[in-house]
């Protein structure tokens, strides 16, 4: 079975749990992508150093040729657009890590009050007091279906008995009470314009509102 190109695992589970990345795949793609976050971490640490310090560095951390940090440099390059976009869950990530370093340190010393601090904060960093979000039923939703009428109580009107024969008596009346009005045609008028502005004097007055 083909190994997943690691740049498209590194776009869905950069930060991702290690103990579910290895339910999800296989031990060589996991380690690439633990070095690549290692890495990617380092350069936003680090973000106006030169590529050749950052592979002086993981080939020394790793043991690995240039050729091997030299293709992580070029994965983490077309990672950082997308990325940048979700920060977001970068900074979730490392303020977990943050929250379990300082629990792990605090618990060597059995320092009990900063543990409970620590445990305290993760519990509400991470919402875990929260039931989980049920998916909503999309499928079991009822389409609310929809009937034409020309009843008005359905929007709590009462309706006016015999409609139908109260507008025929109406038409009736209004069409009796203008039986004696006259239809006249259109006619210019005539304003006498010349006289009642003067004459034009060919001036352009086509700025004039």
């Amino acid at each position: 079975m083909p190994l997943p190109k690691i740049i498209d695992v590194c776009k869905v589970d950069l930060f991702t749990k290690e103990t579910e990345l290895q339910d999800r795949y296989d031990a060589i793609t996991v380690a690439r992508l633990l070095r690549i976050r290692d890495e990617y971490q380092w350069v936003l640490a680090n973000p106006d150093l030169a590529d050749r310090l950052f592979v002086d560095e993981f080939t020394g951390r790793y043991g690995l040729s240039d050729g091997a940090i030299y293709a992580d440099l070029g994965i983490i390059k077309q990672l950082l657009p997308a990325l940048s976009s979700s920060s977001r869950d970068f900074h979730r990530w490392k303020a977990n890590q943050m929250l379990l370093e300082t629990y792990a340190m605090a618990k060597k010393r059995k320092d009990t009050k900063t543990m409970e601090r620590a445990a305290s904060s993760y519990a509400k960093y991470n919402r875990v007091d929260l039931e989980d979000e049920q998916v909503m039923p999309y499928d079991q939703i009822v389409i609310q279906p929809f009937t034409a009428t020309n009843d008005p109580s359905v929007l709590g009107i009462k309706p006016i008995p015999d409609i139908d024969k109260r507008i025929k008596e109406l038409t009736e009346k209004y069409r009796r009470e203008s039986i004696d009005i006259d239809d006249v045609e259109y006619e210019e008028a005539d304003l006498e314009e010349n006289e009642l502005f003067g004459p034009d004097n060919g001036k352009d007055e086509s700025h004039i509102l």
